[in-house]
């Protein structure tokens, strides 16, 4: 417990996380709780469910999850299990042209989870039974919202309201409150890390790497050019003043966003929305990047790119498209060892969290005090 209160020093005496918090399987779990359960955690996309009658399955903090747009094309969540003998109702992502159907015996859910038929529930041929009644039998809804296209969720039931939770960044990038259109299949993308998520988390919090990193990026947005974001409470990341890459060699340009500062001519930011959601805005584009963990050291992170005007999805910009998703495809790989280095140095036992720089690792420092504000609220033993 020592060890989780000297992160919450002021940067320049402060540690880093310990590393049990990386490591431990005991604090995985005890984590899991409460960071993933009692707050806001993004779970799928919008898109991965594009029409009704879409389900997606997900599985976060072992919890099996399924995400169904419904007959209104409304986004609902729920436990993906049978209310019978607790068989899981989908392996893979499906367009269902009838009700979600139990592969055990058949039990059958309409879009809004309601269960709707009980085959030979009393006996062959008997489709009823008094003692099953079918009303008191619906899938478990789990709390969720839908914001930029992101499901949320809170699976405790209990976290304040999903507006009071997101005001900060939607205040910060209230100019950007447009719609968004994805890029489509083209424009997602996932990528396996073999390291604990918040190491992930870290990383792109700050931009002190890019020169070491990301040469490429940093040929044109360097490390001069940036500057940190810090929110009171549950985000933090990093600006570039001159963000400008060069998709075409003719100089065409996506559509912007309408009515934007002139700040946004040249500015993108990038902020972790914590627990697990990193965000990019630019004036053409934004993208949400997902970390779904896997085991304390593995992680998946989705990726999905959306354009300003729906213009920017026709076949003039095909070849734009793609060449904006392999930029950032080729920027994320190249975090990969980096993260996943930092996981193998977390093994050694004389570590003790690691000094930070109190000029550019504010915002890394800052998703650590998150962190462990939410450790400390057990008496956990570190």
């Amino acid at each position: 417990m020592n060890q989780i209160k000297s992160v919450l020093l002021p940067i320049e005496t402060a540690n880093g996380l310990p590393n049990a918090c990386y490591t431990d399987p005991t604090m995985h779990r005890h984590e899991a709780g409460l960071v993933f359960h009692d707050g806001w955690t993004a779970i799928g996309f919008g898109c991965d469910v594009p029409r009704a009658g879409s389900i997606y399955p997900v599985t976060v903090s072992d919890m099996p999850l399924l995400i169904v747009r419904n007959r209104a094309g409304l986004v609902k969540v729920f436990e993906n299990v049978c209310r019978h003998r607790g068989m899981i109702l989908a392996e893979e992502p499906a367009q269902l042209s009838g009700p979600i159907s139990c592969p055990y015996h058949a039990w059958a859910y309409d879009l809004d989870g309601h269960l709707r038929a009980t085959p030979h529930v009393g006996g062959p041929g008997i489709h009823e039974h008094e003692d099953v009644d079918i009303s008191q039998l619906s899938l478990t809804e789990i709390r969720s919202v839908v914001w930029r296209d992101v499901v949320y969720v809170n699976l405790s039931g209990t976290a304040p309201s999903f507006d009071d939770f997101i005001a900060p960044l939607h205040g910060r990038w209230a100019e950007f409150d447009q719609p968004i259109h994805s890029g489509g299949s083209d424009s997602m993308f996932e990528l396996q890390l073999r390291c604990n998520w918040k190491l992930a988390v870290e990383n792109y919090c700050e931009a002190y790497h890019l020169p070491f990193v990301h040469p490429g990026l940093n040929s044109y947005s360097r490390l001069e050019d940036h500057y940190n974001i810090l929110d009171d409470e549950g985000y933090a990341g990093q600006g570039t003043l001159v963000y400008n890459p060069q998709l075409d060699s003719s100089g065409r340009q996506f559509p912007r966003f309408s009515n934007l500062s002139r700040k946004w001519d040249t500015a993108g930011e990038y902020c972790a929305l914590f627990p697990n959601i990193l965000y990019g805005v630019h004036n053409d584009h934004c993208y949400a990047i997902i970390l779904l963990p896997v085991g304390q050291a593995e992680t998946i992170e989705r990726v999905s790119i959306y354009y300003a005007d729906k213009q920017a999805l026709g076949k003039e910009f095909a070849d734009m498209r793609a060449t904006n998703a392999r930029m950032w495809k080729d920027i994320f790989i190249e975090d990969i060892r980096v993260v996943e280095g930092m996981q193998k140095g977390r093994m050694a036992p004389h570590y003790d969290g690691g000094k930070f720089s109190p000029r550019m690792d504010n915002p890394t420092h800052h998703f650590h005090k998150w962190v462990a504000s939410r450790l400390s609220r057990t008496a956990a033993t570190v």
